[in-house]
């Protein structure tokens, strides 16, 4: 939530951290379609508005605008127009109008504004080979012009140009490219976050949906194994031993409706995200209420030790990894007989549960998702599961949660 909130949230902090739109890819693509009227005809204004000043200021020394110079200016201008469709060629386009206005003499003003502009465009869309070309092909002529051709090309009786003048126009060029650059820079930092961002959403998503498929496949495996051992029971006494067929359908009734009930506390943490549960998360303080369940199963558990205080997310851990071991143990092993024990240290909870075995199934193994779902809950938590047969037949799951957890909640 917070990151969607950041991401529709205004003001200068969100623009400073995302960009603005316009110098975005897809930004730019959109913007691509749209003639940039507004922005062009200013700058075309502009641009001969400054050249009629400058042919004021350089009465004599450069040649007088006349209607070849406009249709330059005007060109060199009007070029910009398809700057977001074809920056490559409009960045040439106007350093040839630039070029041509220069060699034939006409006042040095805002022309060189339009080759700036393109230039910063096509170096913010990614074509900087061509920027950089056509600047320093902008830049080459005109020293050719100012220290060569200008004996043959107007205005007449004109002299060369001095060379701390051509380090001036160097000076611009390299600050018009360094602009460009750092803006291109910054453009691709802000994909790179929004990239991250979207990442990010999307793997929390994902481990939100992993944890609600681990969840549903606890509680429903453990509850649907005890139906369906319960069910059998009372279809094998439902004619020799009624009242124990009752008692296996009482377990049944009182299975589902636990499993109902957990199934829709998950399906409400999804319809409204962020508000508190409404029943609180099991723990190892159920135990009893499970080895009741299993009972009711027809297996025997013992119990030994007992666990520190754990804060929420160790607990649940702690419950949901006891009830798919014993679960297990109640589908996959001929044994009616498991043994749990809690016993823990200044650094850790350990969980051990085993049963005597012989395995009845072909995945009894423990490749399914029931172990990979324990093996997820202890890695969440910095732990490790240890699943596999005993040598003397049985299967033991041995669980490591580290108790370090609990400070970290603590000191948030």
């Amino acid at each position: 939530m917070d990151g969607e909130q950041g991401v529709r949230g205004g003001g200068p902090a969100r623009w400073w951290r995302q960009g603005p739109s316009w110098w975005d890819r897809t930004g730019g693509e959109r913007r691509g379609t749209r003639w940039p009227w507004p922005s062009t005809v200013l700058l075309t204004a502009f641009v001969l508005a400054g050249s009629r000043f400058a042919e004021s200021e350089q009465v004599g020394e450069r040649a007088p605008l006349d209607t070849f110079a406009r249709v330059l200016l005007v060109t060199g201008s009007g070029l910009l127009l398809w700057r977001h469709r074809q920056p490559v060629l409009v960045v040439f386009g106007t350093a040839a109008a630039a070029m041509l206005y220069l060699g034939a003499g006409y006042p040095y003003g805002p022309v060189f504004l339009t080759v700036a502009l393109a230039c910063f465009t096509a170096i913010v869309a990614g074509h900087r080979k061509a920027a950089w070309t056509a600047l320093g092909m902008l830049w080459v002529g005109h020293v050719l012009v100012a220290h060569w051709l200008y004996q043959w090309l107007p205005p007449s009786r004109d002299s060369a140009v001095p060379w701390g003048q051509e380090g001036v126009i160097a000076a611009w060029t390299v600050a018009i490219v360094a602009v460009s650059e750092l803006a291109r820079t910054r453009r691709d930092q802000w994909a790179r976050e929004r990239a991250e961002r979207a990442q990010a959403a999307r793997r929390r998503a994902d481990e939100e949906r992993l944890r609600i498929a681990r969840e549903l496949h606890d509680v429903l495996a453990h509850s649907i194994s005890v139906i369906n051992v319960q069910a059998g029971v009372g279809l094998a006494l439902l004619d020799a031993d009624p009242e124990q067929a009752r008692t296996a359908l009482t377990t049944i009734k009182a299975a589902s409706k636990e499993a109902l009930g957990e199934v829709r506390q998950v399906l409400d943490t999804l319809r409204t995200p962020g508000d508190a549960p409404r029943a609180p998360a099991p723990g190892l303080d159920r135990l009893p209420e499970l080895v009741s369940q299993a009972a009711g199963a027809g297996l025997t558990v013992e119990v030994e030790g007992t666990a520190p205080p754990l804060p929420p997310g160790a607990d649940l851990a702690a419950f949901r990894i006891v009830q798919e071991a014993l679960t297990n143990v109640v589908r996959h092993s001929g044994s009616r007989h498991a043994h749990v024990r809690l016993a823990h240290d200044d650094g850790a909870l350990r969980l051990r549960i085993d049963d005597d075995g012989p395995a009845t199934g072909a995945d009894a193994g423990g490749s399914g998702n029931g172990l990979a779902g324990m093996r997820e809950r202890a890695a969440a938590l910095g732990g490790t599961i240890e699943a596999g047969p005993r040598p003397d037949g049985g299967f033991r799951v041995l669980a490591v949660l580290p108790l370090k957890v609990k400070a970290k909640e603590d000191d948030r």
